[in-house]
């Protein structure tokens, strides 16, 4: 069996950025995506998401972003992707869906169903969307209405006429109110108070980017990066401000099989929930490498100063997460893939300690 200087674990934007620069230094490696075609998580994102309401792509190394127009991002930013895998040559198996990843001896053994690997060192980018986070609330489970997480979003036209309680505080939160509010009868609830941006510069990027580095350093759970810049309205979502769809409520106190009942005792009826409640990181293969600090999350180091190349697991340095925490944005995703392969060269570089 072959043994790989490196193996690469997903092949979005993060995975695509590490797999470029680890061929660019010569190293060997195999990228391993879970999906049956190019694309990451954006093919599985909804079909009335365009390139215009996307936060922003960052540029791959060498290769323009798509434009920001009225295409599809599902479709733009996958056959984006591809070509770009195709261009680069870039070593992608799929669907090769992990498993687990075990240590033996110096080496990393990466499992998928029947199949493995052997590698010295690895990159983890398997980012988020696999892992949708929907909250416990009491009597959830008798609702009689739909419930639908973000990653079942199926477009506004599905919601035409009924009430829908929309839960989250984050873009996408605001993003679906905006499409649903023109077409249905939402309300809007949120476990805290939105936090709206009304100015944003570099400065303030670099200081949002740096808390949530701060976490992934000491080994908590990381928060996203989205989550601390705060909420801001687009044009197209200032006909949904006008029905008063970001009039938020704090969370109802439990759901019935009707609606929902909040805590002062009212009832209101509702057709549907939409969860838009985030996700958490995909990386239970990883559990047998005990990554993860006693505080929850996994403790990432950076050999840099900048805080979106915080991607070297303390606990095992032969491993790299990338798409995690700091790195967790397409730019952000650019940056760590190239620190982690630059990581990875310095480290094959150097004797192993006897």
């Amino acid at each position: 069996m072959e043994t790989y200087d490196s193996m690469v674990i997903g092949a979005g934007q993060a995975g695509l950025s590490a797999s470029y620069h680890l061929k660019r230094l010569g190293l060997s490696h195999v990228v391993l995506d879970a999906n049956s075609a190019p694309g990451g998580a954006w093919q599985h994102r909804w079909d009335s998401l365009t390139m215009e309401d996307v936060h922003g792509i960052a540029d791959l190394p060498d290769a323009p972003a798509p434009a920001r127009d009225g295409r599809r991002a599902n479709e733009a930013v996958s056959a984006y992707f591809a070509d770009y895998e195709r261009q680069h040559e870039l070593p992608v198996l799929r669907p090769v869906a992990v498993d687990r990843v075990e240590s033996e001896g110096e080496l990393l053994v990466v499992h998928a169903v029947e199949r493995s690997w052997t590698t010295r060192t690895l990159v983890n980018a398997t980012g988020t969307w696999s892992r949708p986070f929907v909250p416990h609330y009491p009597g959830v489970e008798t609702f009689r209405g739909e419930q639908l997480h973000t990653v079942d979003y199926p477009g506004p036209e599905h919601f035409a006429g009924k009430r829908v309680v929309v839960v989250g505080g984050g873009a996408s939160a605001v993003q679906f109110l905006g499409e649903l509010a023109p077409v249905a009868d939402t309300i809007w609830v949120t476990r805290r108070e939105p936090v709206w941006r009304t100015d944003w510069d570099e400065n303030t990027g670099r200081e949002v980017i740096a808390r949530v580095e701060e976490r992934v350093r000491r080994g908590l759970p990381p928060h996203s990066v989205v989550s601390v810049t705060g909420l801001a309205l687009r044009p197209q979502e200032r006909l949904a401000e006008s029905l008063g769809a970001y009039e938020r409520r704090p969370m109802f106190a439990r759901v019935e099989p009707d609606g929902v009942r909040w805590a002062d005792g009212s009832f209101e009826h509702v057709d549907a929930i939409l969860w838009a409640t985030g996700f958490r990181p995909a990386a239970a293969h990883l559990a047998p490498l005990h990554l993860k600090s006693e505080y929850g999350g996994i403790q990432l180091l950076s050999s840099t100063r900048d805080v979106q190349t915080a991607t070297i697991a303390a606990a095992d340095p032969r491993v790299q997460l990338v798409g995690y925490g700091p790195s967790a944005s397409t730019i952000g995703g650019n940056r760590a893939g190239r620190a982690a392969a630059v990581a990875i060269a310095r480290r094959l570089r150097e004797p192993v300690a006897a």
